[in-house]
């Protein structure tokens, strides 16, 4: 289970989505049924019937039993709405009926399986069939620019997917070039394209896949971009910034730089106010920090404020019982109130260690096609720097 809660598109409130949508009739317009589309992280789809009267957990569970996947904290079921706003909404709540998720939405409800909190070590997972799914996810993270690194690194990443995608190379079927048909980043250099293949060639011969995927997570995890998911903000000063929660704590990136980085054990609150988001920290020597931004919207500020608080809540805390409800204002004044539902870090990876079981097939390696590492529509953008945009 994730606990994230439900956001509305930017510019919406509950109230006039409601009001909007019991006076045009269509509440009593509901069908019973729907086709629910959810795309995996290997760009397959899976497609299934949901009553409207089901909660959103059961979809949730169903995609996971189909992937045959136990340790499921760490992913969430994503919607952006059809405006292309980067806002996340993860469906797959306990206390939310799919009815709700009809009413603030248009069929065909469209949704992705994607990494909704980052294992802290990605690469001592349990089980091999949860660090494939992290690997596609960070194979995702890098080609929309959300993975940042310097050139050694990516060619080095860049390499250890074409190991555990296409294996050895073979000068039969690999041409000279080969390399420049696989979508690795945003943009790249014919130079970097020759560094991918000589590694390739020459230093991860006879690595089997699983073992070329653990050392991607290995070398991934160690970037200051790990576990990135960029909400674009504004400092005090008008300068463009994302803000991002990743397992070790709160980062703020500007020019594709890391120039902000609070530890979760320093963070002591995250407040919201309108369109200004503070982050309270206390650093070494007793050393107090305020940092002020301002989100698009209030619905956006709102979003990254529970953003915050669950992930600090899921890294930070040792068991969930410890979770308390977080006010978004100060004791005298009206604010939302929010409380993390599910399991913190420590119990997830505490309960992975008890699995025991012979290791469900990966039934994706065996239909990757030569030549395509990841499904990109003719029209992707190719940002060049971590993308706010419907990048699911």
């Amino acid at each position: 289970l994730t606990g994230q809660q439900w956001c509305l598109p930017r510019g919406e409130t509950w109230e006039r989505k409601m009001l909007s949508r019991f006076m045009s009739g269509s509440v009593r317009n509901l069908e019973r049924e729907y086709n629910c589309t959810v795309r995996l992280l290997d760009d397959t789809e899976y497609t299934c019937t949901i009553q409207r009267d089901a909660k959103g957990q059961y979809l949730f569970d169903l995609i996971c039993h189909n992937l045959n996947l136990l340790e499921k904290d760490y992913f969430g079921i994503r919607y952006v709405d059809p405006d292309k706003q980067r806002v996340s909404v993860y469906i797959c709540e306990c206390g939310k009926r799919f009815f709700v998720f009809i009413l603030m939405s248009q069929p065909p409800f469209t949704m992705c399986l994607r990494v909704k909190f980052y294992p802290p070590d990605p690469a001592s997972l349990k089980e091999e069939i949860t660090r494939y799914l992290v690997f596609l996810q960070l194979k995702r993270d890098l080609y929309h620019g959300r993975l940042l690194c310097k050139t050694s690194d990516a060619a080095m990443l860049a390499a250890y997917i074409l190991q555990a995608e296409i294996g050895d190379y073979d000068p039969g079927k690999h041409p000279e070039g080969y390399s420049s048909k696989f979508q690795f980043f945003p943009k790249h250099s014919e130079k970097l394209e020759r560094r991918i293949a000589d590694i390739h060639k020459t230093e991860l011969i006879g690595q089997k896949p699983e073992i070329s995927e653990r050392n991607f997570l290995q070398k991934a995890q160690m970037l200051e971009t790990y576990g990135v998911d960029p909400h674009p903000c504004k400092d005090v000063s008008g300068n463009p910034a994302f803000l991002a929660f990743t397992p070790f704590g709160f980062v703020v990136l500007q020019g594709n730089k890391r120039v902000h980085f609070l530890k979760w054990n320093e963070v002591t609150k995250l407040k919201f106010e309108g369109k200004t988001f503070h982050i309270y920290a206390n650093q070494k020597e007793d050393k107090k920090i305020i940092l002020t931004y301002f989100a698009p919207t209030p619905e956006a500020c709102k979003h990254l404020w529970k953003c915050g608080v669950e992930n600090q809540a899921f890294y930070k805390l040792e068991k969930s019982s410890q979770v308390r409800t977080v006010s978004s204002s100060n004791l005298f004044f009206k604010g939302s109130r929010f409380r993390y539902s599910g399991r913190v870090a420590k119990e997830v990876m505490e309960q992975s260690a008890k699995i025991k079981r012979e290791p469900p097939e990966i039934h994706s390696r065996c239909t990757v096609l030569e030549g395509l590492l990841l499904w990109v529509e003719e029209s992707s953008p190719h940002p060049s720097s971590p993308t706010h945009q419907c990048v699911c």
